[in-house]
């Protein structure tokens, strides 16, 4: 009789544990997850139903084509501090690896807008992307920028290109310190020949910087091969202003540098490069009228 008593205990006992079991079951299930993200049409919500409930691949194709144009906004973005020889084409192609991997890792169920969880990472593929591509340290693309800020920020205060004095003091170091820093960047600096410049003393005027190289084609010092084209070119030289005169002769016949003549004349070496490619060009057009 007592065994008997015990038996229906033990049964309810173990359809207990089984409910209790089932729906802690339950509970840990939970509600299905979240897979449209707060703030978007009915149209684009089935879009990302489909791709983040079934991983449909026409999905993400659909999601990467309508979030494009985020690509393009963040890329402008960046292009704003770079040179102009990087092509916003390419920071395009970078970024869309990161809108990809936004798409991928994104979680509609914290509440939170694609569009604000995309674009740090958009941002972040493009200059990952550009850093994987610079050989520069970047060691001395901080250098670089920070005396491309000094020089900006003494010019708006200056009224005027600042002397080397005050870039250094600026910057808090030696002229010495200054001159390495600069070597450094200019070993490392890539720049395309057809590119302007500012140059003058209220950097007004404009030259491409194919301008500024010394021309090798035309070399009077070893271009003359009879006593006849050198008296026209001894005439020629004699038509230029005192200051042409002055570069052309120290230029080619002694040998010197553009820093070097414009220490002599008192006057930027860009000043000396715009002189002495005004010069060549009236010999140059001066000689072919003979010829």
């Amino acid at each position: 009789m007592a065994t008997t008593k015990k038996a229906p205990a033990k049964v309810a006992t173990k359809v207990a544990t089984k409910t209790a079991t089932k729906t802690k079951v339950q509970a840990k299930a939970g509600p299905a997850p979240i897979t449209i993200p707060p703030h978007v049409d009915d149209e684009l919500g089935e879009v990302w139903h489909a791709f983040k409930g079934s991983a449909a691949i026409s999905a993400r194709e659909k999601l990467i084509l309508h979030y494009a144009p985020l690509v393009k906004y963040v890329a402008s973005r960046v292009a704003t501090g770079l040179p102009a020889s990087v092509e916003q084409a390419d920071l395009v192609s970078y970024g869309m690896f990161g809108l990809i991997d936004a798409l991928e890792k994104f979680e509609p169920g914290r509440g939170n807008k694609f569009e604000t969880y995309a674009i740090p990472r958009i941002k972040g593929a493009i200059i990952d992307e550009l850093r994987a591509m610079d050989w520069v340290p970047r060691s001395v693309r901080f250098k670089q920028r920070e005396i491309e800020k000094a020089l900006a920020d003494l010019e708006s205060m200056l009224k005027r290109q600042p002397t080397e004095s005050e870039l250094a003091g600026r910057l808090g170091i030696s002229r010495t310190e200054l001159h390495q820093v600069v070597t450094q960047i200019s070993f490392v600096s890539v720049l395309a020949l057809d590119e302007t410049v500012n140059v003058g003393q209220d950097r007004g005027e404009t030259v491409s910087l194919i301008d500024t190289l010394a021309d090798k084609a035309f070399d009077p010092s070893t271009g003359v091969e009879s006593q006849e084209t050198r008296g026209l070119l001894a005439a020629a030289i004699n038509s230029l202003s005192e200051r042409e005169k002055i570069v052309v002769t120290l230029y080619y016949f002694e040998g010197l540098t553009l820093a070097e003549i414009g220490e002599i004349l008192g006057v930027t070496e860009s000043r000396v490069c715009q002189i002495h490619t005004k010069a060549v060009g009236v010999l140059r057009g001066q000689l072919s009228e003979v010829d």
